[in-house]
């Protein structure tokens, strides 16, 4: 990992500054890339803004920056890009601030405060390495400010024409995975410009395995295999489960998608099992359903335990007996189970408690 440190005065940074909303912000020339497309918009609030300002025009230091240096020779801006938009916006007038007792625009200021302030030198770090150096690298600095997030992490990585498509498709405000996902009820959490529903689509095609995956197709000329599977998944969450409930938002379902894609359903069927678990207050675990009902294993539900007093009450009704091997316990010893058996219909209930063993309950469990 090779990490160079550079004074950069504010002139030079700004020159050819240019804000493009969603298509952008660029600047140094046109060969730094502040905000690279589709990426999360300016998030400082005006008093933040107003503080950069104000600490460069009293010639206070302002924490580093970091830019990755691209395979074309370019920069982008890894950490310190609300700083540098902040900067930027300040020098081609978009607002104003306290200064020496007036409010005033880059423009309206004296000549001697203009040179100040782009005299002014910030001290940027130039980063470039493996991509697995960098990355970690970069995990470990980002610890302050507006805190990048996972998927921007890898996004300052694997830069590249596969992932300038993935962002067009997936990270722009009302993107078609965005619009495509919400239709008819929202199938993903999240915000694409904060990189979530890219992170989620790669992560469901590629079983969790992100980096790989961005790693492999990183200089692909587009992320069409990646939009086409997206495309399928959210077809047949739709066809499967037509009814829409709130707790679809935080299902993950590339991971059902692609066991259960070529195994044919029944949407009726399906529905009424859900309607019905959806009632059922020991299931805790509401998004689990979608789960249990394919794959059906009650670890997705998170039954509701039985209390500390249902527990006791048992323990004493049975005066301390296993009920399976006979033997005399400490409560401590022993564990609470279903008499009839949640998947039967047995409720969490005092009633249908038992204390069994823990070699008991677990062999028992094993059947």
């Amino acid at each position: 990992m090779k990490i160079e440190l550079h004074k950069i005065p504010i002139r030079k940074v700004v020159e050819g500054y240019k804000d493009s909303a969603e298509e952008g912000v660029v600047a140094y020339g046109g060969k730094l890339d502040i905000r690279p497309k589709y990426q999360r918009e300016f998030v400082y609030s005006g008093k933040q803004r107003d503080a950069v300002i104000e600490t460069i025009k009293n010639g206070f230091p302002l924490n580093v920056m970091y830019w990755v240096i691209r395979d074309d020779g370019g920069y982008e801006v890894l950490d310190g890009q609300q700083r540098t938009i902040s900067i930027g916006q300040y020098v081609v007038g978009d607002f104003s601030v306290d200064f020496n007792g007036r409010r005033a625009m880059f423009h309206n200021l004296t000549k001697e405060e203009q040179e100040k302030i782009l005299n002014y030198e910030l001290m940027v770090y130039f980063c470039e390495g493996t991509d697995k150096e960098r990355l970690d690298w970069f995990r470990i600095i980002n610890i302050a400010g507006e805190k990048l997030t996972e998927q921007e992490l890898r996004n300052a990585v694997y830069t590249g024409p596969w992932l300038s498509d993935a962002k067009l498709k997936f990270s722009k405000s009302n993107c078609a995975a965005y619009l495509l996902a919400n239709d008819g009820g929202q199938l993903i959490s999240g915000s694409p410009i904060r990189q979530e529903y890219l992170e989620t689509a790669i992560s469901w095609i590629a079983g969790g395995e992100i980096e790989e995956y961005m790693a492999k197709h990183q200089h692909d000329k587009d992320a069409e295999e990646l939009w086409e599977y997206f495309q399928h998944v959210i077809d047949w969450v739709r066809k499967t489960f037509p009814n829409y409930r709130r707790e679809m938002a935080i299902v993950n379902w590339g991971e059902l998608y692609n066991e259960f894609k070529d195994k044919k359903q029944d949407p009726k069927k399906l529905e009424e099992e859900i309607a019905k678990l959806m009632q059922d207050e020991d299931v805790t675990k509401k998004p689990g359903i979608y789960h249990y009902v394919l794959t059906r294993k009650e670890k997705y539900l998170n039954i509701r335990a039985f209390t500390d007093n249902m527990k006791r009450e048992a323990y004493e009704r049975q005066k301390g007996v296993c009920k399976i091997c006979k033997n005399k316990f400490n409560i401590s010893e022993m564990e609470a189970d279903h008499i009839t058996p949640w998947i039967e219909g047995g409720k969490t209930e005092a009633k249908n408690c038992q204390m069994l063993c823990k070699e008991c309950n677990r062999r028992k469990g094993k059947i």
